[in-house]
């Protein structure tokens, strides 16, 4: 009976983890091939972008020819109605691409995307980060995690740029 005990403590302890594990809902996000997004070209024009309407500039570094995660993340993320709908709404947008093999991008892309690299210290990719209308950062988001995390993710972002304005009104 002794010896049975402890078998049967870690097998309740075992069976208590299992179900606690959090629940990742996963919404009917359809992916669609053809969503073209509104990538501003340069650094400096979604900055501008984003101080005449007001929003939050979304940096998106990735390794475009290399990066498997940067890959998904795009087709199960960027690629979606959904955040397209959002993004238009909410975003400026801006595409920090670091390839392999640098004949895919002009000379003067290649130069501004590592100067961003170095500015913003990034070494992880996929990188997200939000920065606002003067390139100070707000927000960081390194690796890939589930399309299912990122989306609520941005969409907080947003929202807490909104409420930081709204409560500003008041002073």
């Amino acid at each position: 009976m002794n010896k049975l005990y402890p078998l049967f403590l870690t097998l309740i302890f075992n069976t208590k983890l299992l179900f606690s594990q959090e629940e990742v809902k996963k919404d009917s996000t359809v992916i669609v091939s053809n969503v073209e997004l509104d990538w501003m070209p340069f650094y400096e024009d979604a900055l501008d972008k984003a101080k005449k309407e007001n929003k939050l500039v979304l940096v998106y570094f990735t390794g475009s020819d290399w990066c498997g995660p940067c890959k998904v993340l795009d087709k199960e993320l960027f690629h979606t109605e959904k955040f397209k709908e959002f993004s238009d709404k909410e975003l400026v947008l801006l595409e920090v691409d670091i390839p392999r093999n640098q004949d895919i991008l002009s000379d003067e892309k290649i130069s501004e995307n590592l100067y961003l690299q170095r500015k913003y210290s990034v070494k992880t990719f996929p990188t997200i980060l939000f920065l606002n209308h003067k390139g100070r950062k707000v927000s960081e988001k390194k690796g890939y995690i589930l399309p299912e995390y990122y989306f609520p993710y941005i969409q907080s972002e947003v929202y807490k740029k909104k409420e930081r304005l709204f409560n500003l009104s008041f002073f």
